[in-house]
């Protein structure tokens, strides 16, 4: 007689793989969405032929995954139709029992590894011997502490490989008091000063197994993908930065230095803000001035908490804005004005390899960063008081 408690098991195993084919089906039905608009906005047939193939080979794997969810749909019916006549059939009258429970599956496993037993209930085996299954919780994502400097410079989207862009500096110049109906006098000129820029590509790939995404139940390739995005925005945090350490080299020393530094080095124009490494960061938060009042104010509004004298603190790795850990320095100044980033295209896409069995996730990011205006900030190296007493 079948026994019910093993048809229990065996169908609680089909509608567990149904609900993880059905999200994977959702995913996929996701993507192809995402495949028409990237169509849509393709810049060149390149692109376009590389999207459209990523689209087929989707649409390939949402046909096999609708023949894989009919061919479970039809197993579970037969599974609950033999359950069914088997809870008929069973000797203990008005009694169904559908699902095993902890003890019989123990019990069961027991049996297995003594005697080799072929009657499994929740639980399989596998070249001779027992799998107990095991629950696969999603990953987690790492907390990172990631600034986007992209956020402080100025962006221009650029639809060359190279070229020139005019800045207007800004003018000292006043207009002048004339009489009524007097000729009008000549103003200032103003002054422009062409930046040169030259897009550099930034690229690369990642293969993935296609048994790893397959067999995955969380999403293998996204998770991958954002990963190939972090990247890029570290790729372009690095060069912003370098370009910050290319401003004029200034030292500063103490709570003195840093006042007259905002009071008297700057044009009131600028949008002045501190981007220090964190040992920096850590020396003037334990500043105080005569008063004992802390040289960094709170404000919940900005990333790092803390303001100096009204301006914001962004604070970065001791490597990125300096060469190693330890390293008190930082730029100061008005980053949108002082360099810009020149976008000229930003893409992943994704293909399959036959040669590997799987696919690769490749991204591509096309950028140049540029120093504007070299008045709008310097690279300061500060030292306390007491170690330059």
């Amino acid at each position: 007689m079948p026994n019910p408690i093993l048809i229990g098991a065996k169908l609680k195993l089909k509608r567990d793989a149904l609900s993880a084919l059905e999200g994977k089906l959702t995913d996929l039905l996701a993507k192809r969405s995402e495949f028409e608009a990237a169509i849509e906005s393709a810049e060149n047939d390149e692109d376009l032929s590389v999207i459209e193939q990523s689209m087929d080979d989707n649409d390939k794997d949402i046909e096999t995954k609708e023949e894989e969810k009919t061919t479970l749909e039809e197993e579970i019916e037969e599974l609950e139709k033999e359950l069914e006549t088997s809870n008929r059939k069973s000797p203990k009258k008005g009694v169904k029992r559908t699902m095993p429970t902890n003890i019989e599956t123990r019990e069961a496993i027991n049996a297995y590894v003594r005697d080799k037993d072929q009657t499994r209930a929740g639980f399989t085996s596998v070249e001779g011997g027992a799998l107990i299954p095991e629950e696969l919780l999603a990953p987690k994502k790492e907390l990172v502490d990631t600034v986007d400097l992209t956020q402080y410079v100025r962006t221009v989207p650029v639809n060359r490989g190279s070229g020139k862009y005019p800045i207007i500096k800004k003018s000292n110049g006043k207009m002048i008091a004339v009489a009524e109906l007097a000729k009008n006098p000549e103003l200032a000129k103003p002054t422009f000063v062409e930046v040169n820029y030259d897009i550099e590509t930034y690229r690369g790939y990642i293969p993935v197994s296609q048994e790893a995404i397959d067999d995955a139940d969380y999403d293998v390739a996204g998770l991958i993908a954002e990963d190939i995005r972090d990247q890029d925005l570290n790729t372009k945090n690095a060069q912003i930065a370098a370009i910050f350490k290319s401003a004029t080299p200034k030292a500063v020393t103490g709570l003195d230095g840093i006042v007259t530094l905002l009071n008297t080095d700057f044009k009131q124009v600028y949008n002045v803000k501190f981007y220090v490494s964190s040992s920096l960061f850590n020396a003037l938060d334990l500043l105080k001035d005569g008063n004992g009042r802390y040289l960094l104010q709170d404000d919940i509004t900005v990333a790092s908490g803390k303001r100096i004298k009204g301006r914001e603190v962004v604070v970065l790795d001791d490597d990125m804005i300096g060469e190693e850990k330890g390293d008190l320095v930082g730029f100061v100044g008005d980053a949108k004005e002082f360099c810009t980033l020149f976008n000229r295209k930003q893409a992943s896409v994704k293909w399959t390899d036959n040669d590997i069995y799987g696919q690769l996730l490749a991204g591509f990011v096309r950028f140049d960063v540029e120093k504007v205006d070299d008045q709008a900030g310097y690279y300061i190296t500060y030292t306390s008081e007491v170690a330059g007493a």
